[in-house]
């Protein structure tokens, strides 16, 4: 259940992000890496990061 719930937000975030420029893709990013670590009992500090630097180069590409 939470790998299917990790792989349906992960989707989400990479969705949103991949229409958004830099700042608010690692924005929305950082939220969403926090939020799926948090869901799946992971570090959410680690998340966050994770996300956001995900969010953050997808939103340069887009630009």
């Amino acid at each position: 259940m939470k790998k299917t719930f990790l792989l349906l937000m992960l989707g989400a975030t990479a969705i949103s992000t991949s229409a958004c420029s830099t700042l608010r893709g690692a924005a929305i990013g950082g939220a969403g890496g926090a939020g799926v670590a948090a869901a799946t009992g992971g570090s959410v500090e680690k998340g966050a990061a994770v996300g956001g630097a995900a969010g953050a180069v997808v939103g340069t590409i887009d630009n």
